[in-house]
């Protein structure tokens, strides 16, 4: 009997059968036993829902636009690919676990996450790596030679390695690691005669000569034995004009069109100066001349107070249609009152123009990044983009895509069959500011404005347990939103965690018999209240106006948004 059905009536620590009539139905259902001694907090739902104002009032004008974000929220560095009749997409994951969400799509418009590339500790080792280490930008591709699909990337502590599959609706290979790869950002090139390259960012012939300075490399490898030969050969130094020293150039990608080679990358850093840079050369191992008119995507020249801003753009991947049409994957972020954003680098997707001297580009001049475009022909069935309410019962036997843990699977830590239809987690002895496997299970925010809430059962036994709502941007930077003890007193917490320490905002004493406890946080999108609601159906604010700026890029470093879940612990 699923949760949405009717109502439920639980309890803790009773047993009992509850009857329920559903579809003139008779059934009955068996209310899950809680034990308060077993060191666990049960979660009976979670409910995200998306209330962003630019999508409650720029409705979509016809089923053939869509928003931009394709898709909202941190999903960083895509990649994307086709065989000619399907597409897939890849993003970044750090430190997070499964890594690599893949997304498919027969159209570019309408997407579905069809599961991970990296869904298994053995291809995915992340032990004591920071919230923004583990895997930097998967680069996806398809060689029609062996129809084999390949995912490569870089592991941050690890070195570079890919993937493979011939089948990405399935599993991926173990990792095959490449040990004369080194640097960042690697991605293949297969070319129409059957050779294959690996381009990546590494350090220039001779070394850096200021902070930031890196080149882009180029080095052969064999299909059959799945390794490199040969020299790693310079393609770039510094970006587009060394005379002014650029920074950061990475994100290569290699595309052989109308028998020319083309050179794509990302230069600038990955704040507003960021950008993406074009070349072209007569061969993939040849001298590659930068585009005069560079860069072929930004929004850094723009005015700061433009309405609705859109920055940070670049690291982008190009894909052609079967129509013939190119269309530009990348990422950008947009910050709220043009001030920051909790919500990471997100997907977007634009159409490619041609230049007279047949280079593409993506934006020119003063041009804005449209949040609203049309791709026409194509009817949008299935939306991920603007605002929409997602809520899990935890009636299912494994926890769906969206969810995520940190530094491992931690699938000792938390249960959906100890009492079925609820989350269970394990009071473990880890705290969410160690680079360890918390027990804390999160999804991405993908809108500045939203609600999340859930109901939680859990009475503590000591001071040490907490359990409740954590709002995670990194190890210095969270709020917990927790039930837990002091003395002999249960009390409901809001605690934010720092560099500095971890200090109590909020705070309210619960009676001990209450059975469960709604938790719920509401963002404005600058700033976050913590709500309540203990038995009766009345929400009580705990804590209101507490900074959401805290959790932003602009007070952290790193490369993830924000992420919002369910955690337990005993330390």
């Amino acid at each position: 009997m699923r949760k949405n059905l009717a109502y439920r009536v639980l309890t803790v620590g009773l047993s009992a059968t509850v009857f329920f009539t559903s579809c003139k139905l008779f059934t009955k259902e068996k209310i899950p036993h809680f034990t308060a001694n077993t060191k666990v907090a049960h979660f009976d739902y979670f409910k995200y829902k998306g209330n962003d104002r630019f999508f409650n009032e720029n409705k979509l004008p016809g089923n053939d636009y869509y928003y931009n974000p394709i898709l909202p929220g941190w999903y960083s560095d895509p990649s994307i690919c086709t065989n000619g009749s399907d597409f897939f997409m890849v993003m970044s994951t750090f430190s997070y676990f499964p890594g690599v969400p893949i997304f498919h799509s027969p159209d570019l418009v309408n997407w579905n996450q069809i599961g991970h590339v990296l869904d298994r500790p053995e291809q995915l080792p992340l032990s004591e790596q920071k919230t923004s280490e583990g895997i930097f930008a998967p680069a996806i591709s398809y060689n029609p030679y062996n129809q084999m699909w390949y995912m490569i990337t870089t592991n941050i502590k690890k070195g570079n390695f890919f993937v493979k599959t011939k089948d990405p609706f399935g599993s991926w290979s173990d990792p095959i690691w490449l040990p004369d790869v080194h640097g960042i950002d690697p991605s293949f090139f297969f070319d129409d005669d059957g050779t294959a390259y690996i381009v990546n960012n590494d350090e220039p012939d001779g070394g850096s000569t200021y902070e930031g300075h890196r080149s882009i490399r180029i080095i052969r490898f064999d299909i059959e034995k799945e390794e490199t030969y040969g020299p790693s050969v310079m393609l770039v130094n510094g970006g587009v004009n060394l005379n002014e020293k650029p920074i950061w150039i990475e994100g290569p990608h290699i595309y052989k069109i109308n028998r020319k080679y083309y050179l794509m990358c990302a230069e600038g850093g990955t704040s507003t100066n960021h950008r993406e840079v074009i070349f072209s050369s007569e061969s993939p191992m040849g001298d590659f001349i930068p585009w005069n008119r560079n860069p072929i995507l930004t929004q850094l020249h723009l005015e700061s107070d433009r309405p609705n801003p859109v920055t940070c753009a670049g690291h982008a991947d190009l894909v052609r249609k079967d129509n013939g049409q190119w269309w530009a994957v990348f990422l950008a972020c947009r910050p709220i009152n043009n001030e920051f954003e909790n919500l990471g680098r997100e997907t977007f997707l634009l159409p490619v123009r041609w230049s007279e001297e047949g280079f593409p580009y993506i934006t020119k001049d003063d041009e804005v990044i449209p949040r609203i475009v049309q791709m026409e022909g194509v009817v949008r069935t299935n939306v991920t983009f603007g605002n929409f309410e997602k809520v899990d019962y935890f009636d299912e036997s494994k926890l769906g895509m969206k969810w995520m843990t940190i530094r491992g699977p931690a699938k000792e830590l938390y249960s959906l069959t100890e009492n079925p239809g609820f989350l269970t987690l394990k009071l473990v002895d880890v705290a969410s500011n160690e680079l360890k496997e918390p027990a804390f299970v999160c999804r991405r925010l993908q809108h500045h404005e939203f609600e999340c809430s859930t109901r939680l059962y859990f009475q503590p036994q000591s001071e040490n347990e907490a359990a409740g709502i954590l709002i995670y941007k990194d190890e210095d930077h969270q709020y917990q939103f927790v039930v837990t003890k002091l003395k002999d007193q249960k009390y409901l917490q809001l605690r934010k965690v720092s560099v500095d320490g971890i200090f109590v905002l909020g705070s309210r004493d619960l009676k001990k018999e209450d059975q469960h406890i709604d938790l719920k946080v509401i963002s404005d999108g600058t700033h976050y209240s913590f709500e309540f609601d203990i038995g009766d159906s009345k929400w009580q604010t705990l804590i209101s106006d507490i900074d959401a700026n805290y959790l932003s890029n602009s007070q952290s470093f790193g490369f993830t948004g924000t992420t919002i879940g369910l955690y337990a612990t005993n330390k």
